[in-house]
């Protein structure tokens, strides 16, 4: 170990900068959304069984709800576009722009070379949770959802209810895709209603048992035309452990709400991101 420089704690006292400042960031329209959503009736369900996933698609204009229904469970959300599988949910912009994680008023962005809002968090049941003694708070978009190729790595096991096993039989089930085909489809996820953090000493990724009770709900305006999948995930509430058959798990519901006819008139989907892709050539 190499000692401290004398300056050491000069250079640690250096002021932290935000990478992305979002004063310029386009902010949604939450009046107009709620507006909306005061008028929306379900007109879609689906249910992810416990250590199972489902699909579901939303049509731009609508809305996503998923919602805890029997007891505490954490899901693990990905969002394709409904049209085009290459346009997906990508957690790290979105992490970057909006923080670790995500409550009201956050968008979720599409990956590169689109990058545009999919979806915009309009009513989150959990917003009051904020960040707690631990540094743990909900709906994280930091993990990268369970997999059996980590678990296979770290503890010799075949486990194929894991949350990315969950969503690639999902995806393929929804596209009639062959699971290697859908397989690389599946990317980092939102956590919903997972409490996570990292660790002062360590660094490390935490999980803590999520305070989702049933009720409890977090629901989006589609900003496109969107086929999603959520998976329950194995861990339940994530107190203990993921990737296993011995946590209690229950399920999760997803309702797609239709506004009233005439409630979005005026509103328009995000156009694709406006760089020229000429990367300097």
């Amino acid at each position: 170990m190499a000692n401290d420089p004398k300056d050491a704690d000069a250079r640690r006292a250096v002021a932290p900068v935000i990478c992305y400042p979002t004063e310029t960031l386009p902010q949604p329209d939450l009046d107009r959304y709620l507006h909306g959503f005061a008028g929306a009736r379900v007109t879609g369900m689906a249910e992810a069984a416990p250590r199972e996933a489902c699909s579901f698609r939303v049509p731009a204009g609508s809305f996503f709800r998923i919602v805890s229904i029997k007891g505490p469970q954490v899901g693990d959300l990905n969002l394709w576009n409904a049209d085009d599988l290459t346009e997906r949910f990508y957690s790290g912009k979105t992490r970057a722009l909006h923080g670790a994680h995500v409550t009201t008023g956050a968008r979720l962005w599409s990956s590169f070379p689109t990058l545009r809002p999919m979806a915009t968090i309009v009513e989150d049941s959990l917003g009051w949770y904020g960040i707690d003694p631990f540094g743990g708070a909900v709906h994280d978009v930091i993990g990268t959802r369970c997999d059996p190729y980590t678990g296979n790595l770290l503890s010799g096991v075949q486990y194929h209810h894991c949350c990315h096993s969950n969503l690639t039989r999902a995806l393929a089930d929804a596209t009639r895709l062959s699971l290697p085909e859908a397989e690389p489809h599946v990317h980092d996820v939102l956590n919903v209603f997972m409490c996570t953090g990292f660790t002062r000493d360590t660094g490390q990724y935490f999980m803590k048992a999520s305070p989702v009770r049933p009720g409890d709900h977090l629901t989006f305006f589609a900003e496109i035309d969107l086929l999603g999948a959520l998976s329950a995930c194995p861990g339940g509430d994530c107190s203990s452990e993921h990737s296993s058959d011995a946590a209690v798990c229950y399920p999760l519901r997803v309702e797609v709400l239709t506004p009233a006819h005439g409630a979005m008139d005026g509103w328009q989907p995000p156009e694709v991101n406006g760089y020229n892709r000429s990367h300097g050539r």
